[in-house]
């Protein structure tokens, strides 16, 4: 009788989830087709309006014949075509497809208006020419009306959706810093974690997303001003950042913020972490608001505190709110106090090494020293550096004193003396991205990890699989347990491959995702040794570092929110059209910037547009609402541009007959449009080959 109630209960998960799926799915197919519908019918209902015969309406492209469904309702056939790549609307005498324009043209033709047109009218005596309710019989107005409909409907699509969302009530990320990747401007320019960003450019700035999009699209070369407020900080002040531009996109290496509640869905502590050990055990929702007797306030306070401290047991005291009978939330939440152990780190024992410095903050010791970008830290008061990844835990203990750097200096045949007061610390940082750089917060230095082994500790994993001084590591792979016992804990952890190579340092990135895995997780390792080209293998269990502890501790905090809510209908028109407007804008100016500082790897085709939908509509509806409105605005600038098949391109035929008072040679077209089809079929197989990872992002 247990294994059915089992069976059942799992059998129930399952259908649950595949019911939400189904229905997010459903969701975004709908919202989808709704942007493109908006579209064709601008196209279709202005073109019956100046009395042109439709004889397709299509959603989605009927290839060879094929479709999911048509009807014929009068004299246009209506349908939904097997290529969910966008819609179209064939009017007679217009034809996208080269190779049947001439034929096309000739099909709408009538016969000749036997002078009734006078012959020095150029337009006027061509348009005679053609089948009244054709296309090509319209006056340059009328066609021009009916090529920008779409565009405007998009428009007008975009505009209504985002009024509505905001009169709803829109949650979005709020702009401030959650963390703040090592070596990147934020951390150069010391932004710190829980600072709040107000204005970027002298723009100001609401919402996470408004910071992502002044930052990839504002000036990398001298850097902007960003005004933050502070906790603590008297008033707002301004810091200058210079964006990192190497990657697909600029950036300045900052998360979103987090606030100082626990998660009210999924873990609130990782499996098999300090935080899952805790004592009573943390719940959905509690709200941190004491550790160690002092208050908290914010997300960068607890920061700090775990970095300070992250080899003691922390009194943590919370505020749970609890649930009435009813199902309601208390209004008095209860305080518990809850003892959170240190982490340990998960260490295979290979000591890497040390790189050059890639970064020196501002204003810190090591900017007082004298510290630069490719020293090299050879010697801490006489002793070795030592392992590079606990650096910053081992000069924790000696902050305030003054240490003696020695250090390599490139074209100095002499090592350097230098003499650095450490500092406190205000906070940990974590390699977000690969080839991270390690921070040292007590000097205010950044270096990497070379993938080279220094020196593999007696009696631990990796020396027992071999390893040893001067290995070369190429590959590693993170691999969850095949047990039992993984998969009760109903946890979804991937598998994660790191490459090492000269762009790729990856053995920080390594340790740090291997700190966020479950017990049982397994490390595969691929070196080769000096002087041999044969690679080898081994797959190494994780044991507990005695003396080296990971900060986070397996907590998992909810993201801090802005409440976008207009009071009025006229409050949320002006926001709706603020919304539009910046849309439109930041689709053109990535358009002018893609190829030097956008990457063409940036780009989305079908699928990301699909991914970035769903999860919009998991979000809420505002947020899908908000996502149609990017999507709209997007659709109408690209449709516009001056390429021949798209809307844009029809348009510049146009303006050419209204200004030498005759169509475009017929043969100019054909060749234009087949020149216009080679691009939109190379743009399409790139951005799929991107989407279906068959062309690398990097």
């Amino acid at each position: 009788m247990g294994v059915h109630l089992v069976a059942v209960a799992w059998h129930a998960d399952t259908l649950l989830a595949y019911w939400d799926w189904t229905l997010t799915i459903l969701e975004v197919a709908i919202a989808l087709g709704l942007v493109i519908f908006v579209h064709e019918l601008g196209h279709f209902a202005v073109a019956k309006l100046c009395g042109v015969k439709c004889e397709k309406f299509y959603l989605g492209f009927d290839i060879a014949g094929l479709r999911f469904w048509r009807h014929r309702w009068g004299e246009t056939e209506y349908g939904i075509g097997i290529l969910p790549l966008g819609g179209y609307v064939k009017m007679l005498g217009q034809e996208d497809n080269p190779a049947r324009l001439k034929e096309e043209i000739d099909r709408a033709k009538a016969n000749a208006a036997n002078g009734a047109v006078d012959a020095t009218d150029n337009i006027k005596a061509e348009q005679a020419l053609y089948d009244p309710r054709s296309f090509l019989a319209q006056s340059v107005p009328k066609r021009m009306a009916i090529i920008s409909a779409g565009v405007l409907m998009n428009l007008i699509f975009a505009f209504v959706v985002a009024v509505v969302a905001y009169r709803i009530g829109v949650r979005q990320l709020a702009a401030g810093v959650g963390e703040i990747v090592p070596g990147l401007a934020a951390w150069q320019s010391n932004l710190q974690v829980g600072d709040t960003i107000l204005k970027i450019a002298g723009h100001k700035v609401r919402r996470f997303q408004d910071v992502l999009e002044a930052v990839s699209l504002g000036d990398v070369k001298d850097g902007f001003p960003i005004v933050v407020e502070r906790p603590g900080a008297k008033k707002p002040f301004s810091i200058t950042v210079t964006p990192e531009s190497t990657g697909l996109l600029p950036r300045i290496g900052i998360t979103n913020p987090l606030s100082t509640r626990l998660v009210k869905n999924g873990f609130v502590a990782l499996p098999g972490s300090a935080a899952a050990q805790a004592e009573p055990p943390f719940e959905h929702g509690d709200r941190i608001v004491e550790i160690e007797g002092r208050p908290i306030d914010n997300y960068g306070q607890i920061n700090a505190c775990f970095a300070r401290h992250p080899d003691r047991t922390l009194r943590v005291r919370v505020e749970r709110f609890g649930k009435l009978s009813g199902g309601g939330k208390a209004l008095v939440p209860t305080p518990i106090t809850i003892q959170l152990p240190p982490d340990p780190m998960h260490d295979l024992g290979l000591v890497m090494e040390m790189g050059p410095i890639s970064a020196v903050q501002e204003d810190s010791p090591a900017a007082a020293a004298g510290l630069q970008p490719g020293d090299v830290i050879r010697a801490i008061d006489g002793q070795p550096a030592g392992d590079p990844l606990t650096l910053p835990y081992r000069l924790r203990s000696r902050v305030g004193q003054t240490v003696t750097l020695t250090v390599g200096r490139q074209a100095e045949k002499e090592p350097r003396q230098l003499q650095v007061t450490l500092r406190g610390v205000d906070g940990y940082t974590t390699p977000l991205a690969e080839d991270s750089p390690v921070a040292v917060p007590e000097l205010g230095v950044c270096y990497h990890v070379l993938n080279r082994v220094a020196a593999a500790q007696p009696g631990s994993p990796a020396a027992k699989a071999g390893l040893a001084a001067g290995d070369e590591l190429t590959s590693a792979a993170i691999l969850p347990p095949d047990t039992e016992a993984y998969r009760k804990l109903k946890v979804d952890q991937p598998k994660i491959a790191l490459a090492f190579n000269a762009s790729h340092r990856n053995w920080w990135s390594l340790m740090f995702a291997l700190q966020a895995t479950v017990p049982g997780t397994t490390v595969k390792l691929d070196w080769r040794r000096p002087g041999s080209t044969t690679e080898r293998q081994a797959v190494l269990t994780p044991e507990v570092a005695k003396h080296w502890f990971d900060p986070r501790r397996g907590l998992y905090f909810e993201p801090v929110y802005v409440f976008l809510t207009a009071q009025t209908w006229p409050e949320a028109i002006a926001e709706g059209g603020r919304e539009t407007l910046n849309q439109a804008l930041v689709v053109y100016r990535t358009l002018r910037k893609l190829g030097s500082q956008v990457s063409l790897r940036a780009l989305g085709g079908p699928v990301s547009i699909f991914v970035a939908a769903k999860m919009a509509a998991q979000k809420g509806l505002t947020n899908l609402l908000l996502f149609l409105t990017f999507l709209s605005a997007n659709l109408a600038v690209l449709n516009f541009l001056p390429i021949p098949l798209l809307d844009g391109g029809l348009m510049v035929f146009l303006l050419w007959e209204a200004v030498r008072g005759k169509p475009a040679n017929e043969r100019v077209q054909v060749v234009l449009t087949y020149l216009g089809l080679a691009f939109i079929i190379v743009l399409t197989l790139w951005v799929c080959g991107l989407d279906f990872g068959l062309i690398p992002r990097r």
